[in-house]
């Protein structure tokens, strides 16, 4: 599943194509992808502009004059490539080809922009995406929105908000920090790496980092910081791109070959002076991965 970094990827991908672009004709070839597509879909939007593209947690947000919003969820293998009236274009110093099997380009918005005509399509070979249509004006009281918690790039991230989350939680932390009503976004991914930034044990409760009074431990100053700091550097970095994931003009992220825990199972330890060596546990069904010498 594509986490905050890999979505805010793809929106700056998007972002110089489609902002300001008028939507011609948005082609759906099937009915629907996790779910049906929203009546008038199609009608809806063709013919409007788009003034902007944004991200919520993990959803992407176009929002199109006169105040409806695209909500765009990638799903697990969805992706979105720019096309232009020939060919796909694909800058980027890691470039991939782009897919070739029609049969899940499922949605095509042909867009008249500044520099003539080009196509976004969105491609998703298993479906788990989706699309939605909601207002403006309503879409802070949405199901999708109404119950996540701060961003983590925003500043409003603190080790006071995290604490007051997390004050008399008997959670362990990582299922605490994966609860988007929490942190909007979080993943496994980095969380995982976030946990080994800050030397702390994915098991060890939440409620712990948080003293009598509700105010925060230096561990949770810690933890803030590097949760704030490893979204930082992914984004930067272009995103993970695991398995199918790929960013919107075309090329590779590289934030995977940075990774310091994750998916390290039996690697020797990163932080320096550990003799510790990565291993793997599974909580609520998921693979963690940490070391149990230095992370506490």
């Amino acid at each position: 599943m594509p986490e905050l970094p890999e979505v805010e990827t793809v929106k700056r991908g998007l972002a110089p194509v489609m902002e300001g672009s008028r939507i011609r004709r948005a082609e759906l070839r099937r009915p629907d992808l996790r779910f049906p597509f929203p009546p008038a879909f199609s009608e809806v939007l063709e013919g409007r502009r788009i003034v902007s593209l944004g991200r919520r947690a993990k959803y992407l947000l176009i929002d199109i004059e006169g105040g409806d919003v695209v909500i765009a969820h990638l799903g697990m293998s969805g992706s979105f490539r720019v096309e232009g009236a020939s060919e796909v274009e694909t800058p980027g110093d890691f470039q991939i080809p782009r897919s070739k099997d029609a049969r899940h380009d499922h949605v095509v918005f042909h867009l008249e922009t500044a520099d003539g005509e080009r196509r976004v399509v969105y491609n998703d070979p298993r479906r788990f995406g989706f699309m939605d249509l909601a207002r403006r004006e309503v879409l802070a009281a949405h199901p999708f929105f109404r119950d996540l918690g701060e961003e983590p790039t925003g500043n409003t991230l603190d080790a006071d908000y995290i604490a007051a989350k997390f004050r008399g939680r008997q959670a362990p932390l990582k299922a605490a920090l994966l609860d988007q009503k929490n942190i909007a976004g979080l993943g496994n991914i980095y969380v995982c790496e976030a946990l080994w930034r800050a030397h702390l044990s994915p098991e060890r409760l939440a409620g712990t980092l948080v003293t009598a009074v509700g105010k925060p431990k230096k561990e949770l100053v810690a933890l803030t910081e590097a949760i704030r700091q490893v979204i930082a550097d992914a984004i930067e970095a272009g995103g993970s791109t695991l398995r199918d994931h790929i960013r919107a003009d075309g090329s590779l992220g590289y934030f995977q070959h940075s990774f310091s825990v994750y998916d390290r199972e039996k690697e020797p330890c990163r932080t320096p002076g550990c003799t510790g060596t990565i291993g793997r546990i599974v909580q609520s069904g998921r693979s963690t991965f940490h070391c149990a010498v230095c992370q506490k």
